[in-house]
């Protein structure tokens, strides 16, 4: 039985609109369409993240954007890039962003916020921003001998100012007619994920390793095939996540899991047991990006090749 009443879908289509890598040489599959063109209509990458998401259940359409990256620059080139992928050109998907009902947030780092105020400027429109109060709180970078560098911080203000209707949820949560999950603040049941050595957060006045509450991520329930996982970092840890949306919603079927996994660094160490909990969970894809780190990339794509796809900027990944 079900602890939420997450509804089925008959298609997601996930484009990729910020990642750290752009690659014009990849092929398309029935999974996956790329996008290739020429200058200017060509895909930029940064050290961010950006998704691009539509539902489809009938005839109704819903589309949210989850994270920003870091730029609108980048955001909105990739957004209007998008226009001319010869699978938008021929109807083969229909995302868009000019479609975008609600901006859901995976937590408040700049690298998942930064280009959030010009697109919703962009919009012209009052838009849902959907996101866990401790995004909001401050944030720096703790490697001794160095010293603490702080991040850019959550402007409420300006996004307000810009459009954004601001929603704090604590809890797992639901938009699209009940068609799109989102988390809320994730159980962390491993031994071996336990963030982000290094990063710290300014918890009632006083800077401590960063417990990281706000990390959260998506899921969509594909009818008959199971979860589609969407994650921003994973800060929460991957398999942490994926445990606790199978946990609310009752739904044990994971059909793809999307997103970073934040193996880099120190985390470097979780790779091996991520990737054991990851076979036994056994999705039939799995799409590593932006913080994952390339040493993890690889062993996901040794040790799970029939499911692992190599994600580059413009990708748009079609579940049904």
């Amino acid at each position: 039985m079900r602890c939420l009443g997450l509804r089925e879908v008959n298609r997601l289509e996930l484009t990729v609109l910020v990642d750290n890598y752009s690659d014009l040489s990849l092929s398309d599959t029935d999974i996956v369409k790329r996008l290739r063109g020429i200058p200017p209509n060509i895909p930029l990458a940064e050290p961010g993240l950006s998704c691009l998401i539509s539902v489809y259940e009938d005839s109704n359409e819903y589309t949210i954007l989850f994270d920003s990256g870091i730029s609108s620059h980048c955001l909105l080139h990739n957004a209007k890039a998008l226009k001319s992928s010869m699978a938008v050109m021929s109807g083969e998907i229909g995302v868009s962003a000019e479609k975008v009902e609600a901006v859901v947030l995976s937590h408040g780092h700049f690298d998942h916020i930064g280009g959030l105020s010009g697109f919703l400027n962009s919009m012209g429109k009052d838009i849902p921003v959907i996101f866990h109060p401790g995004a909001t709180a401050r944030r720096r970078i703790s490697k001794p001998p160095h010293n603490p560098i702080e991040m850019s911080y959550f402007d409420e203000v300006m996004l307000q100012r810009e459009g954004g209707v601001l929603k704090k949820v604590r809890k797992p949560s639901t938009v699209a007619s009940d068609h799109i999950l989102i988390t809320g603040e994730v159980e962390r049941l491993t031994s071996f994920e336990k963030g982000a050595p290094g990063l710290e957060a300014n918890i009632s006045n006083k800077w401590i390793p960063d417990p990281f509450f706000d990390d959260q991520s998506i899921a969509v329930y594909i009818r008959g095939k199971g979860l589609v996982v969407i994650s921003g970092c994973a800060h929460a840890g991957i398999i942490n996540t994926i445990k606790h949306i199978q946990k609310v919603t009752g739904i044990s079927k994971v059909y793809g899991v999307v997103g970073g996994f934040h193996l880099t660094g120190a985390n470097e160490n979780n790779i091996e047991p991520t990737i054991h909990e990851m076979k036994s969970i056994n999705p039939d894809v799995i799409v590593p990006t932006h913080c994952t780190g390339w040493r993890a990339a690889h062993e996901f794509a040794n040790e799970m090749p029939d499911q692992f796809i190599l994600n580059s900027v413009g990708s748009t990944y079609i579940f049904h």
